[in-house]
């Protein structure tokens, strides 16, 4: 049986998904609501659950500054946030793999937060520090990829490309190593949206603009990176790529 501390400043909020988790998650034990931030720190601090779910848009105190209030060796708990919409959070916790719930939290959604929670248990360390760490950048610094059997971290400048393949994608690394994720293009594309550093060259390709060594015009276009990798570019991308990396 786990146990689980909800912090939310809306008493219908704490009380209603208290409710879903006793009706629907069998093995999820609720062990006390609290309105605000540092009544929540007490209650991790006086009980040490072992799920935290986290309202993010609180007056005082938003959620996404717990971690401030824990040392790296007190950080024992996984957190669950639960939010409306914020933008700016859930593009780091995307980018750092850790679990949301949109409100209104849905059944569905509520018990794959938990098997996502049980999957990922013995990482619940280094995902909050690298959400931390996420949260305080304006750059992204570090993506953690699930791959089949762990969560792989990794620094985003050591990342060639990303390379679509049906419906993964395989991720290649400056040390030639390739994790294969189960997510589509499109998601590694929107989790670096906001980077200057990747750019969508080809419905296939994105790549890091940082490792481009050389570009070929033969053959429809082509690049080079990191003087080993040959990679397509598509026509209507062309002229934006080669403003990108100072060519045009």
């Amino acid at each position: 049986m786990y146990s689980a501390i909800i912090i939310d400043d809306e008493e219908m909020a704490r009380t209603l998904l208290e409710g879903m988790i006793a009706e629907y998650c069998d093995n999820v034990k609720t062990i006390e609501l609290c309105k605000d931030l540092p009544s929540g720190v007490k209650a991790i601090r006086r009980h040490k659950p072992d799920i935290v779910f986290l309202d993010i848009e609180m007056p005082g105190h938003s959620g996404i500054e717990l971690l401030d209030f824990f040392d790296e060796h007190e950080i024992n708990f996984s957190i669950i946030f639960v939010t409306a919409y914020n933008h700016y959070a859930i593009q780091a916790l995307k980018l750092s793999a850790t679990d949301y719930l949109l409100k209104p939290i849905e059944v569905d959604d509520l018990k794959t937060s938990i098997k996502l929670f049980e999957r990922n248990r013995s990482k619940n360390k280094e995902l909050n520090l690298l959400l931390k760490s996420n949260l305080l950048r304006h750059t992204t610094k570090k993506i953690a990829l699930n791959t089949l059997n762990s969560i792989v971290f990794v620094e985003t400048d050591n990342v060639l490309y990303f390379q679509a393949d049906g419906s993964y994608t395989k991720v290649v690394l400056n040390d030639n190593k390739v994790h294969t994720i189960s997510k589509g293009l499109k998601h590694f594309e929107s989790l670096l949206l906001d980077t200057d550093n990747f750019y969508r060259c080809h419905k296939s390709y994105l790549v890091n603009l940082n490792y481009v060594t050389d570009y070929i015009k033969s053959g429809g276009g082509n690049l080079i990176i990191n003087r080993t990798h040959e990679i397509s570019v598509s026509e209507d991308k062309l002229e934006i790529l080669l403003q990108r990396i100072g060519l045009f």
